[in-house]
């Protein structure tokens, strides 16, 4: 599937893979290895940004997912983000929708606005908000349409 399918598919909060199609080479070739990895992972679909015009330069659009966070104790020192354009030459996957009836945490309402927490249920929203304190945050249920549209892996690539 192309970036511009997952863009246009894929819920918020999905876990998206992202390949190159080359087989993983050997743990004992570590920077051909390292190379492999920036080219092929998985992450949580935590924004999607449309085509943008600067000048006369019309940028394609693209989607960001969140891949791990570096830290001990409660404590997150580090979040490595993957962002691609919507023209991407990677094939990209649905490998999990979010779940039917969870909710959202995105850091403010509106265009532009990034997933900062996928909870169960409203009150584990909440709650995670009382603790993390984002002041313009916005809660956004994950609808039966939206995880119904997620299921479309096996559909080709446009």
């Amino acid at each position: 599937m192309s970036a511009s399918l997952i863009y246009d598919l894929a819920p918020i909060g999905s876990i998206v893979a992202w390949s190159d199609g080359t087989p993983r080479p050997p743990e004992r070739f570590k920077k051909k290895l390292a190379a492999w990895q920036t080219r092929n992972g998985s992450g949580r679909l935590i924004r999607k940004e449309g085509p943008r015009q600067s000048g006369n330069y019309v940028s394609p659009g693209y989607l960001t997912l969140h891949e791990v966070d570096f830290g001990g104790k409660n404590t997150v020192v580090m979040r490595i983000h993957r962002t691609f354009g919507l023209d991407s030459n990677l094939t990209f996957k649905v490998i999990g929708p979010p779940a039917l009836g969870s909710v959202r945490v995105f850091d403010r309402a509106g265009a532009g606005a990034e997933l900062v927490h996928l909870a169960d249920n409203r009150e584990a929203a909440e709650a995670w908000l009382q603790e993390h304190r984002y002041p313009n945050a916005a809660l956004e249920e994950v609808t039966a349409d939206e995880a119904a549209a997620a299921h479309v892996e096996g559909r080709a690539a446009a």
